[in-house]
């Protein structure tokens, strides 16, 4: 059984996929949001090919634990994920500093930014992926 990750931005969708002992965090791809019935699409093609029973969505709170207008566009999206896959179980997990440390390590690793750019929110997921799964552990 494999989680997968979700990073929900307004243009793009990072993904993440998990091992499957659950384990470990990849980092699968970046969709291009362009419209909800598409990136629905895209996101069941993964489920599917990933055999994911888990999504775990990425909660952007503010820095003080609030929960502000992003947080609304997320449970938004996911109340559409699950009208579709109700069968998937969903987690909301802190996304808080993930952008942020992968920008870190991106930058730590010599990407270019125009590289940074490319892969950010695929590299966010990991990072809300491997945190849902160390808590496991």
């Amino acid at each position: 059984m494999r989680s997968l990750a979700l990073d929900i931005g307004d243009k793009t969708i990072g993904i993440a996929a998990s091992d499957l002992l659950n384990i470990t965090a990849q980092g699968v791809k970046t969709i291009k949001r362009t419209s909800s019935k598409e990136d629905l699409k895209q996101l069941g093609e993964l489920i599917s090919q990933y055999d994911a029973k888990i999504l775990v969505i990425g909660y952007p709170k503010n820095m003080n634990g609030t929960e502000g207008e992003r947080c609304e566009l997320v449970k938004k999206f996911a109340e559409k994920i699950s009208k579709i896959y109700p069968d998937i179980k969903q987690v909301f997990w802190d996304e808080r500093l993930s952008t942020v440390a992968a920008e870190k390590n991106l930058i730590a690793a010599d990407v270019s930014r125009a590289k940074r750019k490319k892969v950010i929110d695929k590299m966010a997921a990991v990072y809300i992926l491997q945190g849902y799964l160390d808590s496991l552990n």
